[in-house]
């Protein structure tokens, strides 16, 4: 076989290779969500189910209940009620967020812009609206997603959602790292919320009160084939994602700012 020929086909060998490597992105990326960069990395590392094993383990967590009845949180509005509100119904704008409590792209969106939304809140400008997945338990496994998100909706029960929120947020563990999974972690953390750790409290972390909920919110994320946690959308506006022009607490607040004086 001439030399010219060899080469043609191991030309072409290297295409198919190439080929069949672009087929397996796509079908990876078919079946999994991105949910950040950070995902990336940790998902081929063998240390993983070890560390996730042993954190399934943890203590004060019983089974998951996301077959059981469903059960919404006080106050949770939107379709279906599968959002958590703040701020008054009768702002201009309406910020809706998707979040993971396990997801730390979620943690660097709240750390940068969680007092920018506060404040937009607490004048009246901004209605925010929080939705809950659960994309790292798949990702991961593990079910601290799920727990802390059950955790949040009995903390929006007792009508302290928004400072429990913030500090599962200030206290999120790594991402590799179950923590979550644990509902005496959960209600540990909850006593840095005043008032919050009440028996009934404690009952309803334990028992996954609103686990089946929280499935739904979820199932939710899904069907609305968002690329990731977080998603932000502005008025219905998709703002977080894009490149060419990042937002930026300024920004957001500009944006608040101009659609509440044109309204």
């Amino acid at each position: 076989m001439s030399e010219k020929n060899r080469e043609g086909k191991r030309t072409a060998r290297e295409r198919l290779a190439v080929e069949r490597e672009r087929q397996k992105s796509r079908e990876k990326r078919r079946r999994a969500l991105i949910v950040s960069s950070a995902v990336v990395g940790v998902l081929g590392l063998a240390a993983v189910a070890g560390v996730l094993a042993a954190n399934s383990n943890s203590g004060g967590k019983k089974d998951n209940n996301t077959s059981g009845p469903l059960v919404v949180p006080k106050g949770a509005n939107g379709k279906d009620s599968l959002s958590i509100p703040l701020g008054k119904e009768s702002a201009k704008s309406t910020l809706d967020i998707w979040e993971d409590f396990r997801c730390p792209a979620c943690k660097q969106f709240e750390d940068a812009y969680r007092s920018t939304i506060h404040e937009l809140a607490d004048k009246g400008q901004l209605k925010v609206e929080y939705h809950l997945a659960t994309l790292i338990d798949k990702n991961l496994g593990g079910d601290g997603s799920l727990r802390a998100a059950n955790a949040a909706g009995c903390a929006q029960d007792a009508g302290k959602f928004p400072p429990y929120h913030d500090v599962l947020y200030e206290n999120q563990p790594e991402e590799t790292d179950d923590a979550y999974g644990s509902n005496s972690k959960l209600i540990e953390l909850a006593g840095k919320v005043d008032g919050l750790v009440t028996d009934t409290f404690k009952k309803c972390v334990d028992d996954g009160t609103h686990d089946s909920w929280v499935a739904k919110s979820n199932k939710a994320f899904q069907d609305g084939k968002f690329q990731g946690t977080p998603t932000v959308m502005l008025n219905g506006k998709n703002i977080f994602n894009d490149e060419k022009n990042p937002l930026t607490p300024q920004k957001l607040k500009e944006m608040v700012e101009k659609a509440d004086k044109a309204a």
